[in-house]
């Protein structure tokens, strides 16, 4: 691999491992949950292509391990491509966390590249019940098959699935993952945020899992940086205005995580942007879109 600069060895500054880079707003889906509100009709955000590029320099430069490209859908992105491959020269790890609607040809070689992690999301064996959480009719048949083609070609992958509905079929959805050969399934109940809100309600960081700011951190469209995707509603600054090593170090951010409810002891494991392990506690898994 050439590398641009040095993979980074000391600890990452305020230590963050892992940063969500929700580099568009636009979806093919309209899930019932999702946690940005995504859609066809909505938009990138005022980040420009220059703005992901220097969070990413800077990202890496302060040794953050991993970038996870996020959105709404992030291969919708014009450069999104290009983003993974910048974060990939820098010696960092790359998740493309997609909805696997559509899955051009020449992308399953970057997915397959050392250093490159897939994710998606999923909800049902029923497809019915799959579509109508997303929206979408024939967004299960799509998303199964280029499950299956990610497995058949080897590529590293994990599902998160979010309940949703009354009696959804979580278990058997599970299943069904597991036998197509996904190794890392992760479950998570739909958290407050977004479309998930109920009318009247607003944003709690009561609904977090712990792990916003500990070890992850999040840039959102519009530049706003948060302690993940899911506390989008509670920014420490904006990296337009001011570069990630300020921000980190900020007065801002440090309230941000002081005010972040401490997780149980060994609740979540945060080794990457995972996130947490349902079988011990809420997982606060980014499948929401």
């Amino acid at each position: 691999m050439t590398t641009l600069i040095d993979s980074p060895v000391r600890e990452p500054l305020a230590g963050i491992r892992s940063l969500e880079l929700e580099i568009t707003g636009k979806c093919q889906l309209t899930c019932v949950h999702c946690l940005s509100e995504s859609g066809p009709q909505a938009v990138h955000g005022a980040m420009t292509s220059a703005d992901w590029r220097t969070v990413i320099v800077d990202a890496a430069t302060l040794g953050i391990r991993t970038v996870q490209l996020i959105g709404g859908e992030p291969t919708v992105h014009p450069h999104w491509r290009e983003f993974a491959e910048l974060a990939l020269s820098l010696g960092m790890g790359v998740e493309v966390y997609s909805n696997l609607y559509v899955v051009h040809p020449a992308w399953w070689e970057l997915f397959a590249r050392d250093g490159v992690t897939l994710a998606t999301s999923y909800y049902s064996d029923d497809p019915e019940e799959h579509d109508r959480i997303t929206g979408r009719s024939g967004s299960y048949v799509r998303t199964r098959t280029n499950i299956r083609e990610a497995v058949v070609r080897g590529i590293l992958m994990r599902a998160g699935i979010v309940e949703v509905l009354p009696g959804q079929r979580v278990a058997e959805a599970r299943a069904e993952l597991e036998s197509m050969g996904v190794k890392r399934v992760v479950v998570d109940r739909a958290r407050a945020v977004g479309r998930a809100m109920l009318p009247g309600q607003g944003p709690s960081l009561d609904e977090m899992c712990g792990r916003c700011t500990r070890g992850r951190a999040a840039v959102l469209p519009d530049g706003n940086l948060a302690g993940c995707v899911l506390s989008r509603n509670f920014p420490a600054g904006n990296v337009r205005r001011t570069r990630l090593a300020e921000l980190f170090g900020g007065k801002e951010w440090a309230s941000l995580a002081a005010s972040i409810p401490v997780p149980a002891h060994n609740a979540c494991p945060p080794h990457d942007s995972g996130d947490c392990n349902p079988a011990n506690t809420e997982a606060c898994d980014p499948a929401y879109d």
